[in-house]
């Protein structure tokens, strides 16, 4: 049951009623299963990533001991080299369907990490987290490119993938500054973090050349955004460029275009950057957009909606739509654990490098 004292936060008039907000938390505590591992769905696999943003929605829902049992079941899991696989079968954490070790997949605890602690002040939490955080943290980085961007992944047999997604690497970008607002809070300097975190900030907004094309994703027009690395004017001006092209009036934001096919995920992450950039009044507009997406019966979120056909596809109510969905809403509520970590400005920024002379921040 959500806690009392946190509800408010997910109160968003014309998104959620506190029923509802309720009624949303309990279906992504019904997917969790004892062992603390949160699938898409039942039977379906699980991935780190989308494990720990479900995991963030319990926490800003008050739910802190089934999100800890979340970090909790990746910590067992971790694999020696701080990684984990991209996908593991639902039922069986041993069961592995996609053994490539993903570098955003692997970063994003750090964020889901402090964020519990933000959300707990736990100092345990932390410490019996630290060993899996710097792991993690080693693993991502040992993939940095001379240029600041991130490889994108280990194959199965160890090879690295040394192009990078700008979509995943500023994912990452948000994850290094969590990692070094938790080693800060353990008085623990990381300066090499404080390095790698400041190349890849220079890379994301000075460089998309060091990035694979990856152009039609909205992800990779908003997350430079979400993940802190473009702030100011400059991610203002980005997100007026391509506005039109993926957000799609009443009914939400394309994954990609040209498909007409919009998004619950994508939806929540670009309020999550409008939030972030101050601008409220759209980010809740987006949210109403998407309020199609609502499985009354379960209070989760269909993926998304092919609106040329009239269509819902795929028939799959995801724990993480409904997590992204539940973490707008409590920034744009005012919860400060989330605003803290999806904030740009309450985060550690890095050391930026002198490159080639352009700007040092993202603004």
């Amino acid at each position: 049951m959500t806690s009392p004292e946190r509800k408010e936060h997910l109160v968003l008039p014309g998104v959620l009623t506190a029923d509802q907000a309720a009624h949303t938390v309990r279906g992504i505590l019904a997917v969790q299963r004892e062992d603390g591992a949160i699938p898409w769905f039942r039977g379906h696999h699980l991935d780190p990533w989308d494990h720990t943003e479900a995991a963030m929605a319990l926490d800003a829902a008050g739910e802190h001991a089934a999100a800890a049992r979340a970090y909790e079941w990746l910590a067992r899991h971790q694999n020696p080299d701080g990684s984990w696989y991209a996908a593991y079968a639902d039922g069986d954490p041993h069961d592995v369907t996609d053994r490539g070790r993903e570098t955003n997949f692997c970063a994003y605890l750090s964020v889901g990490v402090w964020h519990h602690y933000l959300s707990t002040g736990d100092d345990t939490f932390l410490d019996r987290m630290w060993p899996a955080v710097v792991a993690s943290v080693e693993f991502v980085l040992a993939l940095q490119q001379p240029g600041g961007e991130i490889g994108w992944k280990r194959e199965p047999d160890g090879t690295p993938v040394n192009e990078a997604l700008l979509t995943g690497s500023s994912s990452i970008h948000q994850a290094l500054r969590c990692a070094l607002a938790i080693a800060d809070e353990r008085e623990e300097p990381q300066p090499d973090w404080e390095l790698a975190t400041g190349a890849l900030a220079h890379a994301i907004h000075s460089h998309p050349e060091r990035f694979l094309d990856k152009d039609r994703y909205s992800m990779d027009w908003y997350y430079p955004i979400l993940g802190g690395a473009l702030t100011g004017a400059r991610a203002k001006s980005r997100m007026e460029a391509d506005w039109d092209r993926f957000v799609v009036p009443g009914l939400g934001v394309r994954c990609v275009v040209p498909n007409n096919w919009v998004t619950g995920g994508e939806s929540a992450e670009l309020a999550l950057s409008l939030w972030a950039l101050g601008e409220s009044d759209r980010a809740l507009e987006i949210l109403k957009s998407i309020q199609h997406l609502r499985d009354p019966e379960s209070g989760l979120y269909w993926t998304g909606y092919v609106f040329d056909d009239k269509a819902i596809w795929p028939r799959e109510l995801t724990s993480w739509t409904a997590g992204s969905i539940l973490l707008a809403v409590a920034a744009l509520g005012g919860d400060e654990a989330t605003c803290a970590v999806f904030s740009g400005d309450r985060l550690p920024v890095g050391l930026a490098p002198e490159c080639c002379g352009a700007p040092a921040g993202g603004q």
